[in-house]
């Protein structure tokens, strides 16, 4: 089998990522334009991720936020984002590193990415250490194909089973749902 040393999977990965950082940066800079709004899906266990201990018991693995009409101090850096939202009625503040998000939709114009973890970032739950040290990518290991990141259309009807997401000013419902993106993909 063939040895992908450029890695295209996470090259590809990276530029959707940067996709969502030129966004976020925009918005943070001018505001949402128009009827735009975002729905941003992350890790909350990922390195770097920050959430106080009330919602990282009611997410412990994925998180959905809405960006709309109640967030503040948007600050976007190189690898990650901060935001202040209401929850419940409580103002949290948010740092979400751009490799833990794993789905970002803009449902005002039908767009929408989905990020997966591929092969090394799996196993680790991040980047390499040698990459990391080095700035070179490792030969990929093939003991199973990588995912793809893959554009997602946004459905403007999602159906009559599809439930929205929860707004990030609401409080979810008991024991808290995940709303994964897919779930807005026709069948």
């Amino acid at each position: 089998m063939t040895v992908d040393y450029i890695r295209y999977d996470i090259l590809t990965q990276d530029a959707m990522r940067s996709v969502v950082r030129t966004v976020l940066a925009d918005a943070a800079a001018k505001g949402l334009p128009g009827e735009h709004h975002f729905f941003i899906s992350f890790d909350t266990r990922a390195d770097g991720a920050s959430l106080s201990p009330r919602l990282k018991a009611q997410y412990p693995k994925e998180m959905t936020i809405v960006l709309q009409h109640q967030f503040w101090d948007l600050i976007v850096g190189e690898d990650r984002f901060e935001v202040g939202l209401s929850f419940g009625g409580s103002a949290e503040r948010l740092v979400v590193p751009f490799r833990a998000i794993t789905g970002f939709a803009d449902p005002s114009v039908q767009f929408g990415l989905q990020f997966s973890a591929t092969g090394d970032e799996e196993e680790a739950g991040e980047e390499p250490a040698a990459e990391k040290k080095s700035g070179h990518r490792p030969p990929a290991r093939h003991e199973r194909p990588p995912g793809p990141a893959q554009a997602l259309p946004t459905p403007a009807n999602p159906g009559p089973d599809a439930k929205p997401p929860a707004k990030a000013d609401e409080a979810p419902a008991s024991g808290g749902e995940v709303v994964r993106l897919d779930r807005f993909r026709k069948k």
